[in-house]
């Protein structure tokens, strides 16, 4: 081994400890596995009640194994969170573009609808870790963070729109919110398909262009 291959491989944990990258059997990466057992985990019995031992033990690997490629508890979390953030960019790649009225906000809310609702544990875990999730303060997250907030308030604030449809815009967005995120586990009981159709009809409802 030369100087050079020892620096390359130096902070790193021993040959047998690294993930070989994606999983033959299963497959997905091994990255993206931690992320899903840590979702079950984290919903299940919270971000201070999980330790990565218990994390490496349902996959059976090594604790040097998420390690590699999670260098804290934390960064997991917030690479969790993220996948909240890649939720709403197809969604408000919708009202790019184009101008913003009733139908073209509905539909984007819509397309976030479903999103949401195929993944309900990713929200019921955000809802269920608040106090975690509100200790990351990570520039390149706040920085993604407000500028997704800034995209749907240039949109609810566009003078082009009367106030009537700008408020209805943001009673609509809240119902989307309000039926998904902020309910917590209050309709987990509730099959996806139901609970989309249910919160779509309110958002129809605000969003429907009926006159003043």
């Amino acid at each position: 081994m030369t100087q050079a291959d020892a620096a390359r491989g130096a902070g790193r944990p021993a040959a047998r400890d690294e993930p070989s990258g994606r999983d033959e059997q299963g497959g997905g990466s091994t990255r993206e596995k931690i992320l899903d057992v840590a979702l079950d985990l984290f919903t299940d019995q919270g971000f201070d009640g999980t330790s990565m031992r218990e994390i490496a033990e349902r996959l059976h690997i090594t604790k040097p194994s998420i390690y590699y490629h999670f260098a804290s508890k934390d960064e997991i979390l917030l690479a969790l969170h993220m996948r909240v953030h890649e939720l709403t960019k197809a969604p408000l790649a919708r009202l790019a573009g184009q101008p913003v009225t009733l139908e073209t906000w509905g539909s984007a809310l819509s397309a976030l609808l479903d999103q949401m609702t195929a993944q309900r544990k990713l929200f019921l875990m955000h809802e269920r870790n608040h106090a975690a999730l509100d200790k990351l303060h990570r520039t390149e997250h706040d920085d993604e963070h407000d500028d997704l907030q800034q995209r749907f308030r240039q949109a609810l604030a566009d003078p082009s729109l009367s106030l009537r449809d700008r408020v209805r815009m943001a009673c609509s967005l809240g119902a989307v919110l309000g039926g998904l995120f902020m309910a917590g586990d209050a309709f987990d009981s509730v099959p996806g398909p139901e609970l989309s159709s249910l919160v779509k009809d309110a958002v129809n409802e605000l969003v429907a262009d009926g006159g003043a």
